[in-house]
């Protein structure tokens, strides 16, 4: 038996992908897994030292990362209508991005990134837990803010307004789906490339075919606890692309990197993504 450390977030689409793998649902053949739950910007963070063996990351911390990880194509985030906004008090318009550092969910978090490319500069910001990001803006500490995960649905509850929806600004650009997170694994453990996507893959289908048994699971890690909220986030953003990426969201990856390097918010880098 081969034992891999597994990293990922409580956010709900993070815990329906892996409930079956976690809970022996479903068999993975040779492989078994250690679990950390942690913050997807922790996650960044520690993989800058190749801490865990399968982890999910930012796609912004994913091009920092390509020389020891490669992108699993199982268990990606992106699509339509599902991006970071950008919010503030209802009274603000976009000129406050003008005079006032940002709060984003972390440095490395595909939201600055996005941010950074809407600005085509690198932004002057606020790193701050994701959660933490709306009372922040509400109590004036900041001045507006980049909100993902169960923000999106919840973000009126503050009294706040979207001035901006990154996601939808980045398919106006591209007209592709945006990219936001992945699963990456070391290289040095490509091998266990195939069985690790197929196993992902079980693990997802027993999930969306039984959603009462990975629910409790679900739950008690998730932010928000409404069951509408949560059935929200994972219908948002798990999607034929969080099974098997298609050409159309691999191409949004490349050129994701390729705006990126061009203003200087990720490093170069040759070789495969896959």
């Amino acid at each position: 038996m081969n034992k891999l450390t597994l990293a990922y977030s409580p956010c709900p689409n993070d815990t329906d992908i892996f409930y079956a793998m976690i809970h022996q649902e479903i068999a993975c053949n040779d492989l078994s897994f250690d679990v950390i739950h942690a913050d997807v910007e922790q996650l960044n963070q520690a993989a800058k030292q190749g801490r865990y063996d399968i982890t999910k990351l930012s796609f912004h911390a994913m091009g920092h990362l390509l020389d020891n990880y490669s992108i699993l194509k199982t268990g990606a985030a992106l699509g339509y209508n599902c991006g970071p906004l950008i919010v503030a008090p209802k009274a603000c318009d976009l000129s406050v991005l003008n005079d006032n550092s940002i709060a984003v969910p972390g440095i490395w978090t595909t939201a600055n990134l996005l941010l950074g490319l809407y600005l085509k500069t690198r932004p002057d910001v606020i790193p701050m837990s994701f959660e933490t990001i709306m009372p922040a803006i509400q109590q004036e500490k900041c001045a507006a803010g980049v909100i993902i995960h169960e923000g999106r649905f919840t973000y009126q509850n503050y009294g706040l307004t979207c001035l901006l929806d990154l996601g939808q600004w980045w398919e106006n650009e591209t007209g592709l789906p945006v990219p936001l997170g992945c699963i990456a694994l070391k290289r040095s453990l490509s091998h266990f490339r195939t069985s690790i996507e197929k196993c992902m893959m079980k693990s997802l289908d027993f999930s969306q075919q039984h959603p009462e048994k990975a629910a409790k699971y679900i739950k008690e890690h998730a932010q928000e606890t409404s069951d509408d909220v949560i059935r929200q986030h994972i219908d948002l953003y798990v999607n034929d692309d969080t099974r098997n990426l298609s050409v159309r969201g691999m191409r949004a990856i490349e050129i994701l990197f390729e705006r990126a390097r061009s203003f200087g918010l990720i490093p170069d880098f040759v070789g495969d993504l896959f």
